[in-house]
C-alpha cells in the first residue's frame, strides 16, 4: 500500500509511460517507469526479431515481384498482396531506424558515442535490441524521456504484430500463369493462386509445385522467360 504524506497537495509519482500512469510503489521511488512497464517492454523487445524475420520474408517476395514479376500473359502480379505497412516497417525509416533512434538517444544521455553502423536491417536489429534490452533497467530508473520510448516501442510492436497477422490471414491471390511446358509446343498457362498464409503453390493442371523461397524465385524467373519469349515472337 502507498504511504501518502499528510499534505494533500502532494502528488504521488506515477509511471511516465503515456498509456500507463500507474502510481509508483514505495520500492519504485525515484524511477521514471514502473516495473510492469519495464517487464512488458522487455517482452516486446524479445519478440521483435521474429516479427521482423517474418515481415522481411514477405518483403523479399514483394521485391522479387516488383523487379519483374510479370505473368506470361503480361500482367504484373506480386506473389503476396503488397502491403504498404510491411514495406514501411522493413524499409528505410522502419523498425531498424526507429530502434536506432532510441538507442542513439540513450547513448547521448549516457555520454556515449552514437550507435555504430551495423549493416542491413537484418544485421542491425538484433544489435539494437541487445543494447536496448541491456540498458532498459537503467532507462526506467534514470532516463527522463523513457516513457516516450516505452510508448514508441509499444507502437512499433503493435504495428509489426498487426502486419504479421494480416500477412498470415487466409485468402488466395492470383500470382500469374504456370510457365511449365506440358508437351513440346504447349505451355500449361494455368492461372496460379497462392495464399498469404503459405508459400506453397501447386498448379491444378500439370501438378508442378513451388514450396520454398528459392522455388518461388525459380517460378518468377520462369514466368519472366516466357514473357520475354512471347515478346520476341510478337516483335
Amino acid at each position: 500500500m502507498h504511504e501518502h504524506p499528510a499534505d494533500d497537495t502532494y502528488q504521488w509519482p506515477t509511471c511516465t509511460a503515456p498509456n500507463c500512469g500507474r502510481q509508483l510503489w514505495v520500492n519504485e521511488t525515484g524511477r521514471h517507469a514502473c516495473r510492469p512497464c519495464e517487464d512488458q517492454t522487455s517482452k516486446r523487445l524479445a519478440e521483435l526479431p521474429a516479427l521482423f524475420g517474418r515481415l522481411n520474408t514477405t518483403g523479399a517476395l514483394m521485391r522479387g515481384a516488383s523487379r519483374g514479376g510479370a505473368s506470361p500473359s503480361g500482367s504484373k502480379t506480386p506473389p503476396i498482396p503488397p502491403r504498404l505497412e510491411v514495406l514501411s516497417l522493413i524499409g528505410p525509416g522502419g523498425i531498424a531506424t526507429r530502434l536506432r533512434d532510441i538507442e542513439d538517444a540513450w547513448r547521448t544521455a549516457l555520454g556515449w558515442t552514437v550507435a555504430p553502423w551495423r549493416g542491413s536491417p537484418a544485421q542491425a536489429i538484433p544489435e539494437h535490441i541487445k543494447f536496448l534490452a541491456n540498458n532498459l533497467p537503467w532507462a526506467c530508473d534514470a532516463y527522463d524521456s523513457v516513457g516516450q520510448d516505452i510508448e514508441e516501442l509499444r507502437r512499433l510492436h503493435a504495428e509489426c504484430t498487426a502486419a504479421d497477422l494480416n500477412e498470415r490471414r487466409p485468402g488466395r491471390v492470383s500470382i500469374g500463369r504456370c510457365p511449365m511446358q506440358i508437351d513440346n509446343d504447349t505451355l500449361c498457362a494455368t492461372e496460379l493462386t497462392a495464399s498469404a498464409a503459405s508459400h506453397r503453390v501447386r498448379c491444378g493442371n500439370c501438378g508442378t509445385r513451388w514450396e520454398t523461397l528459392g522455388e518461388w524465385k525459380q517460378l518468377r524467373q520462369a514466368q519472366d522467360e516466357v514473357l520475354l519469349a512471347n515478346a520476341g515472337v510478337a516483335a
